[in-house]
């Protein structure tokens, strides 16, 4: 019997330790003073947050992100753009490099250190940014904005070179955690 509650409690503990949402969003923002347009939203992103070791991983499918102009969409998919058919997904794997600074068991605000690895478009480069997270009862919040440099995961495009695209795009990752 004793065993029996050692196991419970063990995979509790576990299961605690591990969040994990299938409906975190990600925020895709090109515009420049030439177009309002190239923003785009996905909110059907997996992302995962371990409370005990820090780590953070979000996987995003390329074909989920919803542009208001059809037509950009449609070239945010094509082989010149983010080849969404050759590579289908963009993930960051991570860590919160400052996991002291951040009490997952007291409502608050935190602000977080993140040191991870983006990759999209085949191309994996660092990334550092900052998150707040929010802890409120049993659901834990999470907020990164940073930028990534379009030339550096080899995304092209006519647009980009005639401004109507930021180089360095405004990326803003929201995951709620029950």
């Amino acid at each position: 019997m004793l065993l029996f509650a050692l196991v419970g409690l063990t995979t509790i503990a576990f299961a605690q330790k591990k969040k994990v949402t299938t409906s975190a969003t990600i925020n895709f923002d090109a515009t420049t003073k030439l177009d309002a347009l190239p923003k785009a939203e996905n909110k059907t992103v997996v992302a995962s947050l371990n409370t005990k070791s820090g780590a953070v991983a979000f996987e995003a499918v390329v074909k989920n992100f919803s542009f208001s102009n059809p037509k950009i969409q449609e070239h945010f998919n094509t082989a010149g753009w983010m080849d969404s058919d050759k590579f289908p997904k963009a993930t960051f794997k991570g860590t919160i490099t400052n996991l002291a600074a951040v009490n997952f068991k007291a409502d608050g605000t935190y602000s977080a250190d993140v040191t991870g690895d983006l990759t999209m478009h085949g191309v994996t480069k660092p990334v550092v940014t900052k998150a707040s997270i929010v802890v409120s009862g049993k659901t834990v919040t999470t907020t990164s904005d940073f930028t990534v440099a379009l030339a550096d995961f080899g995304v092209k495009g006519a647009a980009i070179g005639a401004g109507k695209v930021s180089t360095d795009p405004k990326i803003t990752v929201v995951a709620e955690f029950k």
